[in-house]
């Protein structure tokens, strides 16, 4: 019998395209980026300032993957919220996790037109952002599993430049660099650094693991969900945090004079001078442009999809929202949505969108945390001992942590992230009448149902 049924979400995705999807979103290179501002905060204790960090995020991680098995689809924090605790909660969760997902092609886009247009200056800035975007438009419409094929490319691209760093870092320090040895507690432990400097640190650190939870959203395109992406939400946060140690240790041992950087900012650039001269440095170029690359396809198929959820709700209009090509399986239209927003690269700052992604996604952090206390433990009743550390300690930690970390967010965050939460409470309120009725829900079972509909009819 032919095939009638509307197009949905294909499955094609393996634990490793789901992994290195996650690595790339998080974008290991990003360790070098933020090195001079964070060694100079953490006095050179960057490597415990990331174990720190990581510690941090596995608590998160792991509620992520106790929802996922429960509720594998699409949606992140927005579903597990949603169905976690209440409709309208993850309504707002959802609203507010946007931000961290819409916003992140753009400053992707924003940070490879600055950079190609200081060694371009002859080609305007737009044509940059406005290229970039095209491609990564492109790459998410034709489809999920191409877009995850390059980006595992991308990502093994980065590793090998963190490979080559390390090999360059050994190589100087066995020839008398740096301090001379391999082997020193000071980029672990220094009694000179003060503890609440340290601390202070670790959320923008903490920011740099973002990806464990972007990978919720190919819950409807991942082959076993309920085994793959659990396995994945650790192994991604545990990969990541590997190399950030890593190269905070050696960076620290091969230049250990902080103060000698001319800017924090660009000290990264001083660093890859130092170690491997002009050649090295362009070698970094070229990956940073294929990281943010990597980066932006992996955030907008993740937003792509959490607005194919909403409007599959009928959150958003279903027409528009819940659209997918009868060709590629995509969200076309929300990918387009997603390039017009990353479009306001070309008039707005990286400083005001970065502002809007921290409060977002430390916000629904926090609720998924929660929604585990509140699923497992309060509504399912698992509160044997095992129960109670599993379902009500570890997430109120993780719950305690990320609440911690979003009440330090700067004044500027803090506006901004207010006032788009305070739009989505109004549009709640007219979605449901003024709270009358429950935002429209959809049910795993329906989609369940849909899927093995759509994979057996022929």
């Amino acid at each position: 019998m032919a095939n009638t049924q509307s197009p949905s979400l294909k499955r094609s995705l393996s634990l490793h395209h789901v992994v290195l999807f996650g690595l790339a979103f998080m974008a290991p290179i990003t360790v070098f980026l933020t090195y001079g501002v964070a060694a100079a905060s953490t006095g050179g204790m960057m490597a415990t300032g990331y174990a720190i960090a990581l510690i941090v995020m596995l608590f998160t991680a792991y509620s992520y993957g106790m929802l996922v098995k429960e509720f594998p689809i699409a949606g992140s924090a927005y579903t597990f919220t949603q169905k976690g605790i209440s409709p309208h909660l993850g309504f707002l969760v959802g609203w507010t996790i946007i931000l961290d997902y819409i916003f992140s092609p753009m400053i992707s886009a924003l940070l490879i037109g600055l950079t190609l247009s200081a060694y371009f200056p002859a080609v305007p800035m737009a044509v940059w952002i406005i290229s970039f975007i095209a491609i990564v438009a492109t790459l998410n419409i034709l489809g999920i599993k191409i877009a995850a094929n390059v980006n595992m490319c991308l990502v093994l691209l980065q590793i090998l430049f963190i490979i080559v760093f390390i090999a360059l870092s050994l190589k100087g320090l066995l020839a008398g660099m740096g301090t001379g040895t391999l082997i020193s507690l000071t980029p672990v432990y220094d009694p000179n650094v003060n503890v609440s400097s340290l601390m202070a640190i670790i959320p923008l650190l903490c920011f740099t693991f973002l990806g464990f939870d972007a990978v919720t959203t190919l819950s409807e395109e991942t082959r076993k969900p309920k085994q793959t992406l659990p396995k994945a939400i650790f192994l991604i946060p545990i990969i990541g945090g590997f190399l950030y140690i890593v190269v905070s240790y050696f960076a620290h041992m091969i230049y250990p004079d902080l103060l000698s950087f001319h800017d924090p900012e660009t000290a990264h650039l001083e660093l890859f001078s130092y170690i491997g001269g002009n050649l090295f440095g362009s070698f970094f170029l070229v990956v940073s442009i294929t990281a943010g690359l990597a980066s932006a396809v992996a955030s907008c198929a993740s937003s792509a999809r959490i607005l194919y959820a909403m409007g599959r709700e009928s959150v958003f209009p279903r027409k528009v929202f819940a659209y997918l090509s009868p060709k590629f399986n995509t969200p076309v239209f929300n990918i387009l949505v997603i390039a017009l927003i990353a479009l306001s690269a070309l008039f707005l700052d990286v400083a005001t969108a970065t502002s809007l992604i921290n409060y977002g996604a430390l916000f629904a952090f926090t609720f998924v945390n929660l929604a585990v206390v509140v699923h497992y433990y309060i509504r399912k009743k698992q509160r044997s001992f095992n129960g109670t550390i599993l379902y009500l300690l570890i997430p109120l930690t993780g719950a305690f942590f990320t609440a911690y970390f979003w009440a330090q967010l700067d004044i500027h965050s803090m506006i901004l992230g207010t006032a788009w939460l305070a739009c989505g409470f109004v549009y709640l309120w007219y979605l449901t009448k003024g709270f009358k009725q429950a935002p429209p829900e959809l049910h795993f079972e329906e989609v369940e149902q849909a899927s093995q509909t759509m994979h057996t009819g022929s």
